[in-house]
């Protein structure tokens, strides 16, 4: 029972912290505001998360989480629509988008408490895109792989989300993927 209560606890705390994130950004996010939201004092929350950086790495994985539940539970099964409709989708969660950006750039660092966390995920982003692109080989371009675009494909969705974040008037980030797809011979639903 306890660690029933310990883990709806820590769901609690990375639900609150989403609906900071929207309303603040990620710089605007502290533990002492998702603290104060689920009834906790900061030292309270940092039982559960020791740092702003865990608990935002947790926010990322529950995204992942529910992103799958949404899109597909398999990423290596996911369509070249699903994942376009999943651009469409984060457009409309800029703290969610501004938060991945900012812990995928700070996760370089050695000692980043995310750091395994995206080294993790790219691999499986990528393993997953290679199998998404597989099932279009014949549409791609002549001389490429799969194994050579996976990577090409999410450094031009990272890419068009941090432009996004900084002129959104400018960047249709959803707009941009299409067109990437269609560059690469891929025509989306």
């Amino acid at each position: 029972m306890t660690r029933a209560r310990g883990t709806d606890r820590r769901t609690s705390i990375v639900r609150a912290a989403f609906d900071v994130i929207a309303e603040r950004g990620y710089r605007g996010t502290s533990l002492a505001a998702v603290a104060d939201r689920v009834g906790l004092t900061q030292q309270g929350l940092m039982h559960y998360f020791p740092t702003k950086e865990d608990l935002l790495t947790a926010v990322l994985e529950t995204r992942d989480e529910w992103d799958l539940l949404h899109f597909g539970r398999d990423s290596s099964a996911m369509t070249v629509n699903q994942l376009a409709d999943l651009v469409d989708y984060n457009a409309t969660r800029k703290g969610i988008v501004q938060t991945y950006t900012v812990l995928a750039a700070d996760s370089v660092t050695d000692d980043h408490p995310a750091r395994s966390y995206f080294h993790d995920r790219y691999a499986r982003v990528r393993a997953g895109m290679t199998e998404m692109l597989e099932r279009h080989r014949d549409e791609l371009p002549p001389g490429s792989t799969p194994e050579q675009l996976a990577p090409l494909a999410i450094a031009v969705l990272d890419g068009l989300q941090l432009q996004w974040l900084l002129d959104p008037e400018q960047v249709d980030m959803s707009a941009g993927f299409r067109t990437f797809l269609t560059l690469l011979g891929i025509k989306p639903d």
